[in-house]
């Protein structure tokens, strides 16, 4: 069961631009294009250094989401983490506090040098957060096996017991030396969903939490196959999508059999607005948010709002979609 490129309103496309409201993965501005087919609306919003190729995944998701829709959930709302950016102490407590959730995930390793800043940060969080509070950090690859060991427990003695490290090292063989030294859960991202096969990459005995963001990996269902070959208790986690894109994350955590933890899909909180208005609009509420059925309608004014206006950009975005739809390949 699959939908086509051809089922897509290829010339209808809507493209944005929104402001972030801190710096977020080296970006202070989110792009991405909004894709109409007869299930309604999709989002393509591959990162603009992300290569054609590495790019057609995210074309899948949105493909498979506004042609076909998602399989059916099993849980009506998923319980979610707040993102704590590399923020100064005091900012991040405050992001923490007025989050609503009881599960925080801190950006740590900005830079080399970062590691007082990153333990005053986490600090900040578990005084925000209280004692009951879950805390988790990502480093996004950025140790070595030795850093990210002794980074990890002095972090861990931060928190006051961390729920899992998030990607402390790039490869997976990095991986499973870090997990061997430390007590701490780790959690594999990067490595799953930039392995040449996500479905075959060997993770088990790297990491104890599969990290998944369904955009990257081709789509929902995709996702599910990728959530079942891993073998591990899995985390679905944004690519910092409008609500459009949103929502095919959402739908992916509201599919998977099991869901013991907390999903890092708070992210509109980071967006200095949104393409979807009321209900369609995923904002937290209580530390959850609700499954979709059926995908977010962008509103006319916001798409207005929000419109990328920059001509010479909008044709990088439209010759990027054409590019992206002749390495997906299905025909159109």
């Amino acid at each position: 069961m699959t939908g086509t490129s051809s089922q897509i309103d290829v010339d209808g496309a809507r493209i944005y631009a929104i402001g972030m409201r801190t710096r977020f993965r080296g970006i202070t501005v989110r792009e991405g294009m909004l894709l109409e087919g007869p299930a309604g609306w999709g989002e393509f919003c591959p990162f603009t250094d992300y290569d054609d190729t590495t790019s057609a995944a995210w074309l899948a998701t949105a493909i498979e989401q506004c042609t076909l829709g998602w399989p059916a959930p099993v849980r009506d709302r998923v319980p979610v983490n707040c993102t704590v950016p590399a923020l100064a102490p005091e900012r991040a407590r405050e992001v923490a506090a007025r989050s609503g959730c009881g599960t925080a995930k801190v950006k740590v390793a900005d830079h080399p040098e970062s590691l007082n800043e990153d333990l005053a940060r986490v600090e900040a969080v578990r005084d925000a957060l209280g004692p009951d509070g879950a805390i988790r950090v990502d480093a996004n690859g950025a140790w070595d096996v030795d850093t990210a060991a002794g980074h990890i427990r002095l972090l861990d003695s931060a928190a006051r017991g961390l729920e899992y490290a998030e990607q402390p090292c790039r490869s997976i063989e990095e991986l499973a030396a870090v997990r061997r030294r430390v007590e701490v859960r780790i959690a594999a991202d990067e490595s799953i969903r930039r392995a040449e096969d996500p479905l075959r990459v060997a993770v088990a005995g790297a990491a104890d939490i599969a990290v998944l963001k369904c955009a990257p990996l081709g789509g929902v269902r995709r996702s599910l196959e990728v959530a079942e070959a891993a073998g591990l208790p899995c985390v679905v986690s944004s690519a910092l999508e409008t609500s459009v894109g949103l929502a095919a994350q959402l739908a992916l955590a509201g599919a998977l059999p099991e869901l013991d933890f907390a999903c890092g899909l708070g992210t509109l909180s980071l967006l200095d607005g949104d393409i979807a208005a009321g209900a369609d609009s995923l904002r937290v509420v209580d530390g959850h948010l609700p499954v979709p059925r059926t995908p977010p309608t962008p509103d006319p004014g916001l798409l207005d709002t929000h419109a990328l206006t920059d001509p010479g950009r909008a044709a990088w975005w439209r010759d990027r979609l054409d590019r992206v739809l002749a390495v997906h390949g299905d025909g159109r």
